[in-house]
């Protein structure tokens, strides 16, 4: 069978069905989630992070492959590094130029993490993705706030993207399982086309808070929660410390956004401060801390890559007594991923080989979702197309595997699930129903089946409308030619007398008996010789037309009823206007003659007919053309306004006279 040749004709992009969904980061791995969405020709980036367990220009996602400047929009989730750390290179050093949605708590803390990241770094300077200036500087460009939906115990936002009818739901990290501040992620109420979610845990399943807090007050390490220690006078001798800066910082950002938190924590605030502690204290640096004694340090970065909590580390492993408990997800390369291996040694910043002999537990208090809150949450969307990202190869199958097994033999629900590597593109079709609304005056009429409506078809943003050609303006805003009438109108309230050329197919009028307007479908063409008098008349009628072209009111201005001209009024008036400007010694006007000004040695003729400046004589009007254009500007100009003041005036007149009346 011969094979189908392939199209020749490319599909333009903003017509294509397929979407594309291409991970720079968070493929088959956890850190440096970047995930980029092609659609109608938009391109969306969802999430701009780095990897934890790299450094320097090996942490970014692999922005290579792309052209930041083609990125319209760049959604943030939440203030993790492994989701914006790489954000203010991706602003600064690249040539990017959409713009950026987080929530306000995410980037209040964001800034403050930032900061904090550059300053426990421990990277040469030449090898920084970026510095405190470059913050700064990034701060300062135009960044958008949205809502979205909770996403769990991590400040942040699910994102809930349509194109064209077709809607993704990006989580980001989520749990389901309320902590004790923060509420659990929403299920949103559309169902999404596809689910972009996280593998951290792949199919394993969280212990119960109250069991792992109870695995805290076994090994007497609960001090960590204020509540357990003001109820325990016996361990107030032994002082609790959270070592960072960020921590006091980002505190006064959770009392801010109060509403944000659980119930718990808006009934307490009432009473008292929950986030104002009585048993725990903050230490700002190991200068300030005295070794002696039984204490609980809480230290970041949870990882220990660096940082105080890298040095504690190296000062407390080599004694039994001592013991470390890892609270969060930890990435493959980093000390604290090394430190659940149980070796018998590890290295020192320095490169120091050190015994480990401290005890290292593991009690996850990850904002990451596992397999139970997975699953349920999938169960209820029942999304099309599910996306796996941020998860280790073997977990992410792991979990694909198993919800293949869930859905494998359910006829009502099909699921399809996908795992794609860093740059592997996961292509979908989408071709729905394409549906357009009328508007405008063909509403007026009641539909009936099988009916037949004429109208315009327009295509704007994905939707589709269909209307009258005279309801383009003022339903959709789109400007088309103004249509001749109104056209006609306004240009003889500018001009005063037009001439409609007779014989020629298309609408042709002349204006100022220099200037050639036709009228074609869709355009209106202006003709005229290149001089500084017609080139000021040709910028007249050019404001007209564009006026009438985007002011509707204007389209429907009826047709103003002609009136009869009184040239001996209008000529009367005019030499007086010219005298009270120039002097009367400038102006040589006599009845039945054609009036002329004199500035400078330089004469201006006018033609009470035309009303135009027709001639100039004078030895200056020779050396200076410049200036015999100016004069005759001029006096056009003020030749307009006596002709519009003496219709005016006639107009007031015959109001008097009708008494008062129109």
């Amino acid at each position: 069978m011969a094979a189908k040749r392939k199209s020749d004709v490319s599909v333009p992009a903003e017509e294509s069905d397929q979407l594309l969904i291409r991970p720079l980061g968070a493929g088959q791995e956890v850190g440096r989630s970047c995930i980029i969405l092609e659609f109608k020709g938009r391109k969306i980036m969802l999430d701009c992070g780095i990897h934890p367990g790299l450094e320097g220009m090996d942490a970014l996602p692999y922005i290579d492959l792309i052209d930041p400047a083609e990125i319209d929009l760049l959604l943030i989730s939440h203030f993790h590094l492994d989701h914006c750390g790489a954000l203010p290179w991706f602003l600064q050093k690249t040539s990017f130029k959409g713009r950026t949605f987080m929530t306000h708590a995410t980037k209040a803390i964001y800034r403050w993490l930032l900061s904090d990241y550059v300053k426990v770094s421990n990277i040469s300077a030449d090898d920084m993705l970026y510095t405190e200036t470059d913050l700064e500087e990034g701060n300062t460009r135009k960044r958008g706030f949205v809502l979205g939906l909770p996403r769990g115990p991590c400040w942040g936002a699910m994102f809930m993207i349509e194109i064209a009818g077709v809607k993704l739901l990006y989580t980001g990290d989520f749990s389901r399982q309320e902590d004790r501040h923060l509420m659990a992620a929403e299920i949103p109420s559309v169902k999404p086309d596809i689910l972009i979610t996280e593998s951290t845990y792949g199919t394993h399943i969280h212990e119960k808070r109250e069991e792992r807090e109870a695995r805290f007050c076994n090994t007497e390490l609960l001090l960590i929660l204020d509540e357990y220690w003001q109820n325990h006078p016996e361990l107030h001798d032994i002082p609790i410390y959270y070592a960072s800066s960020l921590a006091r910082k980002c505190m006064a950002v959770y009392q801010t956004y109060i509403n944000a938190m659980n119930d718990k924590i808006r009934k307490a605030i009432n009473v008292n401060n929950p986030f104002v502690f009585k048993h725990i204290s903050n230490l700002k640096s190991m200068d300030h801390f005295d070794d002696i004694g039984p204490s609980v340090v809480m230290a970041s970065p949870g990882m220990m890559q660096s940082g105080l909590s890298r040095e504690l580390f190296e000062s407390w492993c080599t004694d039994k007594r001592n013991g470390v408990i890892i609270a969060g997800y930890c990435v493959e390369g980093t000390l604290a991923k090394h430190i659940m291996t149980e070796p018998d040694e590890i290295a020192t910043m320095s490169g120091q080989k050190l015994p480990l002999k401290m005890s290292v537990d593991y009690i996850s208090f990850s904002a990451h979702t596992d397999y139970q809150q997975t699953s349920e949450f999938i169960r209820a969307l029942k999304p099309p197309h599910v996306i796996l990202v941020h998860g280790e190869q073997n977990e992410m199958a792991r979990l694909k595997a198993a919800l293949i097994r869930e859905y494998e033999d359910n006829d009502e629900v099909d699921i399809e699930v996908h795992n794609p590597r860093n740059t592997e593109a996961v292509t979908l079709n989408f071709r729905g129903e394409k549906l357009a609304k009328v508007m405008g005056s063909l509403t007026d009429r009641k539909c009936v089946q099988g009916q037949r409506v004429s109208g315009i078809l327009v295509k704007r943003n994905f939707n589709y409308h269909i209307v009258t050609p005279s309801d383009l303006s003022s339903q959709l805003h789109i400007d088309l030619c103004p249509p001749p009438p109104p056209l006609l109108s306004q240009l003889r309230s500018l001009a005063g007398d037009v001439e409609q050329v007779e014989g020629t197919e298309k609408i042709t009028i002349r204006i100022f008996k220099s200037i050639t307007l036709v009228h074609e479908a869709g355009m209106v063409l202006l003709e005229w010789i290149a001089n500084p008098l017609n080139d000021m008349y040709a910028d007249a009628v050019t404001t007209v037309v564009l006026e009438v072209q985007s002011n509707p009111s204007a389209q429907k201005f009826p047709e103003a009823k002609r009136e009869t001209f009184d040239m001996d009024v209008f000529v009367e008036r005019l030499a007086l206007m010219l005298h009270d400007m120039f002097g009367d010694d400038c102006v040589n006007f006599k009845g039945g003659e054609d009036l002329s000004v004199t500035v400078d040695g330089v004469t201006a003729t006018i033609n009470p007919e035309t009303r135009l400046p027709y001639g100039v004589a004078g030895t200056a009007a020779r050396e200076k053309g410049e200036r015999n254009c100016c004069v005759s500007t001029v006096l056009y100009s003020k030749i307009e306004r006596a002709r519009a003041k003496s219709q005016a005036d006639e107009r007031k007149m015959r109001r008097m006279s009708n008494g008062g009346k129109s």
